[in-house]
């Protein structure tokens, strides 16, 4: 059973910033599970047992090679979508911002993101992952 196909999936978003109004986001490859090179803030899946703090560090530091300096919780989405076979996909994404050591950010997963790079709310790559729109228009006012 496939995690946001069989059951609803739950994950951490994470908005990475610097502190000086720099964003953090990743171009997704062809190996990631959908939104094949479109840019995207980062997250993943909790872990059964698992807190939601220690899922976001663990997924930080799978994607980014850095620590959570500090974070703030902004709240839950709920996302349906198709994937990129078609399939229905339920997700609970759980929406924080996440304060990071931008000297210390290097692309730790190359097999899920092409590229990282840094932008700023006014200058953001395209493509952008779907469900980009949604998060800033829900958490604008909170970044």
């Amino acid at each position: 059973m496939k995690k946001g196909v069989d059951f609803t999936g739950v994950n951490v978003v994470f908005f990475c910033h610097d502190g000086e109004g720099n964003i953090l986001m990743g171009k997704r490859s062809k190996t990631t599970r959908d939104e094949h090179g479109k840019w995207d803030l980062g997250g993943g899946a909790v872990e059964f047992g698992e807190k939601i703090e220690d899922a976001l560090e663990r997924e930080i530091k799978e994607e980014y090679g850095t620590d959570v300096l500090d974070f703030e919780f902004l709240g839950i989405m709920d996302v349906h979508r198709k994937d990129h076979n078609g399939n229905k996909t339920h997700w609970i994404a759980l929406c924080h911002k996440v304060l990071v050591n931008k000297m210390k950010v290097k692309n730790a997963a190359p097999k899920d993101h092409d590229e990282i790079g840094w932008f700023t709310l006014d200058n953001l790559p395209k493509p952008t992952h779907s469900q980009l729109p949604k998060f800033l228009k829900k958490y604008k006012s909170k970044l």
